[in-house]
């Protein structure tokens, strides 16, 4: 594995420089830049990151800004982009930034590692980007790029498979002349040629003439994942309440646990996916029955899957006119439409439905 390696830095950095795509954090590779392309990135596609990337910029332009920026704000910033967890972390990281570094993210890879939410890829991402510093940054490309090149057939989710192939480029780093080049190339490569759950385009790699999947046409089988088991099913109705001023109502989920602390659509855990329409119709309105509203007029909202890490949400739904006869509970809160839209985040789990709301 390791003479094969060595061989990468020259024509890889060499083809990176010639036909890396113009995007946005990379015409300012600032520490700060790189670490926020590269937290919104993780499990989101580029063409989907680059408005929120600007959007971002526009309100938190500086660590600082982001250490300081509300959490309701930071959270409708990031609505839509998912995994909700990572911009909590962000904040967290700003806030010890601006604790212990004056603002500026330190420029060293174990200080970089004991920030909230950066791990072993993040750091070594912005640690060779922006700082020029010899660590590799692997994620699923590199994986695939590296296994296909060697023809490592090994499991490429066992820890194992990742350790080993991180301390053989970490060897190959320590001799690269441009750490940045190495890893954009090695991202770029798996991002625009050596692609997943298709052919790669060998003909455009650099690499093609050392690769051993090439050589041997086993890109198919590389690289390896045993199977997953399967993700658990939950089953939801989730409540459209419109009342009689225009307004929607919505309830922050608890501190803890999935999407927690952001603002959602009521919803009621059903015990499975065969419930009939008049026994939602009846959970629909006792919900509403005990949260102080008359129900005026209910309908039929479109039914909806969600898929998280390890679960997924099927949702059915229910569109409910009402009147607030006294204060509600269950924390509901009422909202009109343009405030929703304007200030409160709903996680992407409740697009179907959101919109029907703006």
């Amino acid at each position: 594995m390791m003479q094969r390696l060595f061989q990468i830095v020259e024509p890889l950095c060499t083809w990176y420089t010639r036909h890396k795509r113009p995007l946005p954090w990379r015409e300012s590779p600032t520490p700060y830049h790189v670490w926020l392309s590269e937290v919104m990135l993780q499990q989101t596609r580029i063409e989907a990151v680059k408005p929120y990337y600007a959007r971002f910029l526009a309100e938190a332009p500086t660590v600082a800004a982001l250490a300081a920026l509300p959490d309701d704000r930071l959270m409708k910033l990031w609505e839509g982009l998912g995994y909700y967890s990572r911009a909590r972390n962000l904040k967290r990281a700003a806030q010890a930034v601006c604790e212990q570094y004056g603002g500026n993210l330190p420029a060293d890879y174990e200080a970089l590692r004991a920030l909230p939410g950066i791990g072993e890829y993040t750091a070594g991402a912005i640690a060779s980007i922006a700082f020029h510093l010899p660590y590799p940054a692997v994620d699923g490309n590199v994986l695939r790029v590296v296994t296909r090149l060697v023809g490592d057939e090994r499991d490429v989710l066992h820890p194992t498979t990742k350790k080993e192939i991180t301390a053989a480029l970490s060897r190959v780093y320590q001799v690269a002349r441009e750490p940045a080049a190495l890893t954009q190339g090695l991202m770029e490569l798996g991002e625009v040629v050596c692609m997943p759950n298709r052919a790669p385009l060998c003909e455009l790699c650099p690499l093609a003439s050392i690769c051993q999947a090439h050589v041997d046409a086993s890109w198919d089988r590389i690289p390896y994942r045993a199977p997953k088991k399967g993700r658990r099913v939950e089953h939801k109705l989730v409540l459209i309440l419109h009342d009689e001023h225009g307004r929607y109502a919505i309830r922050r989920r608890p501190a803890e646990g999935l999407l927690a602390g952001l603002w959602e659509l009521p919803q009621i855990d059903l015990p499975d996916g065969d419930v009939e329409d008049t026994a939602l119709d009846e959970l629909a309105l006792a919900f509403c029955r005990q949260n102080g509203m008359m129900v005026a007029e209910s309908a039929a909202a479109p039914t909806a899957k969600h898929i998280f890490t390890h679960l997924e949400w099927h949702m059915r739904g229910r569109y409910l006119n009402v009147r607030v006869d006294q204060p509600t509970s269950n924390g509901l809160l009422f909202v009109s439409a343009e405030a929703l839209a304007a200030d409160y985040a709903l996680p992407t789990a409740f697009r179907a439905y959101a919109r029907l709301l703006y």
